[in-house]
């Protein structure tokens, strides 16, 4: 077996000339042609910008959709409720994920309709295709992005002012845009965290009132908070209001 794999490489060193001068020629690496339709890419740099993109698409997910605003409203209400770990990370980062999928899905359609459809047709070319899914992003990111946050990333970008959503650069939209749903889901958490807050103040009064300072109100308001929760559905409540944020 050891002295096999040698020959074997020696094999494929006395092949590979023979077989680089029979192979046809491959595709360009890198191609850029202008033309009176605009600029077309090599199939090859289009799958280089492609997988580039993807390696951005865990922070596009995170950063450019609802999901930050849900993830952190719902690890606000696990903590208000006090159950430590449940429901679990895993859960609750795939409720986000597939709410926020659920939110998107007007915006998607758009995108597939005005630049991914045309493009696999041939109709556009990959900047007309990528200027085309811009502008649906765009008008998403800007409704739920408060006037304040982006003209504060404006002013610090030295731009602005702006006429429509095209003209807003990424640069200054997407941190505008996080800004605004942090602010958002501390709102709501806040919010949600009131009615939990007044049972425990009134546990720990019901507790020093009787003299129990060594039992931890938390063990107690835990099952009226959970009882409070259920009584009011309050899933169905906060998935549906997280929701229809979106949509006013």
């Amino acid at each position: 077996m050891n002295k096999l794999i040698p020959r074997v490489l020696l094999l494929l060193a006395l092949l590979l000339p023979a077989l680089s001068l029979a192979a046809p020629a491959g595709l360009p690496a890198v191609t850029v042609t202008t033309g009176p339709q605009g600029t077309s890419y090599s199939v090859t740099l289009q799958i280089l910008i492609l997988m580039t993109l993807l390696s951005f698409l865990p922070a596009i997910v995170i950063m450019m959709t609802p999901f930050a605003r849900i993830l952190i409203v719902l690890a606000l209400l696990r903590q208000g409720l006090g159950t430590q770990q449940t429901p679990s990370n895993q859960i609750l980062i795939g409720l986000a994920l597939f709410m926020s999928f659920f939110i998107m899905t007007p915006v998607l359609d758009q995108v597939m309709d005005v630049a991914v459809t045309p493009y696999i047709e041939e109709k556009i070319t990959l900047t007309e295709a990528l200027q085309q899914a811009r502008q649906p992003v765009s008008e998403f990111l800007l409704a739920q992005t408060r006037e304040q946050d982006l003209k504060l990333f404006a002013e610090m970008a030295g731009d602005g002012p702006y006429q429509n959503s095209n003209d807003v650069p990424f640069a200054v939209l997407v941190p505008a845009y996080v800004t605004s749903e942090l602010k958002t889901a501390f709102q709501i958490g806040f919010l949600l965290l009131i009615p939990f807050l007044v049972i425990d103040l009134v546990v720990a009064s019901v507790l020093m009132s009787m003299g129990m300072m060594m039992l931890s109100p938390l063990i107690i308001s835990l099952p009226f908070k959970i009882m409070l929760f259920v009584l009011v559905d309050g899933w169905t409540l906060v998935i549906g209001s997280l929701a229809s944020s979106f949509f006013v």
